[in-house]
């Protein structure tokens, strides 16, 4: 308990320093990306904002499994924040379990359990695809065959393969851009699940209640 709780203090202490470090992550990558001309002053202040805020998650990610009382079983349990640490795509997300936390510390939330999690669904959809968007446009633009020409292309991309469409018009030829289109297209099928699941119980609540109140009504 003694740890559980120096975790949660350690999470309230760096939850604004990692949202303000999740953004300057994804500013320095866009450009990155999308302005690979800049000054050498402005590409070193952006190499070092990149690495910079990497080392934040990773110092956040060793303090929280060393405050734990058992490191294999934090490690397990939170394995996402592994990943986030790990793969540059996904880093964009530690803004969503930022909000996520928050909201699980406010006493009263504003958005009613269904409506946080559809909230939390399309902010990691969003940051997803357009992350996903900068990545592969990264690897494909220049690529033998390439059809993902632009950075427009890219977002049509993201899009589809989020929403497990799959038109075929823009495909990644590289074996980076179809790795990246195997792990898009696998949080697109959860994030799905997730908002049918959602509104499924939703549905199925309303009308629970709604029989209930005729019920009552009937008896009265």
């Amino acid at each position: 308990m003694r740890g559980d709780s120096a975790i949660a203090e350690w999470e309230r202490y760096c939850q604004v320093p990692l949202l303000v470090a999740s953004l300057l992550y994804l500013a320095a990558y866009t450009v990155h990306v999308l302005v690979p001309e800049v000054s050498p002053g402005w590409h070193e202040f952006w190499l070092t904002i990149t690495f910079g805020t990497w080392a934040a998650f990773i110092i956040d990610y060793a303090v929280r499994l060393g405050l734990s009382p058992s490191r294999w079983v934090y490690a397990r349990k939170h394995w996402l924040d592994l990943l986030v640490v790990l793969l540059p795509l996904l880093r964009p997300l530690r803004m969503v379990q930022v909000y996520a936390a928050a909201q699980l510390r406010r006493p009263h939330p504003r958005l009613s359990l269904e409506g946080q999690v559809m909230a939390l669904t399309l902010l990691t959809a969003l940051l997803l695809g357009y992350s996903g968007s900068l990545a592969v446009y990264r690897v494909e633009q220049g690529a033998p065959g390439a059809s993902i020409l632009t950075f427009g292309d890219a977002v049509w991309w993201a899009c589809v393969t989020l929403s497990t469409t799959g038109y075929g018009d823009v495909v990644p030829v590289t074996w980076r851009g179809r790795v990246l289109a195997v792990l898009m297209m696998a949080v697109g099928v959860a994030l799905i699940g997730a908002v049918v699941g959602v509104f499924s119980s939703w549905l199925v609540q309303s009308f629970r209640e709604k029989t209930q109140e005729a019920r009552r009504r009937s008896e009265d």
